[in-house]
């Protein structure tokens, strides 16, 4: 398998910027590697502050689009010079970690979906001076590791929160599709659902690069076993996947899903998809920002460094989408 180059992007113009940060602010109220670096342009009169975000993000998944776009707005509204790059090879996003260190960052935003690999990195980053918090992945992993802050959804909580959700829908047999072995994040989801669902829980790995193997190794996994009656992704392209699979299989079987898209919102408005847990990637990468930014210029630390600021799970069903629609219609959601 070849693994996809990082990927860069570049804060939007100020304009587009300021429409950003009033729907933010609108949110912040609602919620109870090979490649050339390309930098933000530094707004006039910021704070000087240059910021690495370093995801584990794959290529062609709209999550993390979202995340992008959170961090992008708190970068423009702090004045910070922002730097994405990302490499879902745990290896290789350690080294854009170290780049971000050479590179003379004043802070570093990364996620930890496999912290052993991250808690080098990390290290050096403290002994250069450089702040870092975590974000998304590694909830259990980010004090050990070193990280500052951590800002993301406790999956545990959120799994168990699922089978909650399943047994209130009657559901007997689930099937927790993983999509990327080795990621604790997903595990933690997949074991939160068994744990919490009084029926009976399977698990299956598949590749999450190849979409149409995956689809195959779900419909295949239906055919064998007719009695499943949900199936839980844990990404909102995997659920679309995963309908696909559903009608290839001729199952009877209903879709769930962890995360959400603008195509997911679609689905769970058509019917074609149960539910989704929405962890609020935007506000991930939004409060990752803003709080290296609030550290640096006033000391602050949320959480007080020893708890982590939950982002999710927030269900969004069919009685609720429509709200939510109108957020992901603008690229926020």
């Amino acid at each position: 398998m070849t693994t996809p180059p990082p990927h860069t992007f570049r804060r939007s113009s100020p304009g587009t910027a300021v429409t950003a940060a009033v729907a933010v602010c609108l949110l912040l109220a609602g919620c109870s590697g090979s490649g050339d670096s390309d930098s933000g342009t530094r707004a006039s009169g910021g704070s000087g502050l240059k910021v690495a975000m370093v995801t584990h993000e794959a290529e062609g998944d709209a999550f993390w689009q979202l995340v992008r776009r959170g961090a992008e707005v708190a970068a423009a509204k702090d004045g910070i010079e922002l730097t994405y790059v990302s490499d879902p090879d745990a290896a290789r996003q350690a080294e854009l970690v170290r780049d971000a260190i050479r590179d003379g960052a004043d802070g570093i935003a990364l996620t930890l979906a496999k912290p052993d690999a991250m808690k080098g990195p990390i290290a050096e980053a403290k002994a250069a001076g450089i702040p870092v918090v975590g974000l998304n992945s590694g909830i259990d992993a980010w004090r050990s590791s070193g990280a500052l802050q951590y800002f993301g959804q406790d999956e545990s909580v959120a799994g168990r929160a699922v089978g909650d959700k399943l047994d209130d829908l009657g559901a007997k047999h689930a099937l927790c599709v993983i999509h990327e072995r080795g990621n604790i994040a997903l595990e933690a989801r997949c074991a939160g659902v068994k744990k919490a669902f009084d029926g009976r829980t399977d698990l299956i790995y598949s590749d999450g690069t190849d979409m149409d193997a995956l689809t195959e190794s779900v419909a295949a996994r239906l055919r064998l076993d007719p009695d499943i009656d949900e199936v839980v992704t844990n990404g909102a392209q995997f659920a679309l996947a995963a309908v696909k699979s559903v009608h290839k299989a001729g199952s009877r079987a209903h879709v769930a899903t962890f995360d959400l898209n603008k195509d997911l919102v679609k689905a769970v408005q058509d019917g074609d998809v149960q539910f989704a847990v929405d962890q609020q990637p935007y506000l991930q990468g939004y409060l990752a920002v803003d709080a290296l930014w609030l550290y640096k210029s006033n000391g602050n630390v949320s959480g007080g460094g020893v708890a982590p600021v939950l982002t999710g799970p927030a269900f969004v069903t069919k009685a609720n989408v429509a709200s939510v629609a109108k957020l992901a219609a603008g690229g926020t959601r």
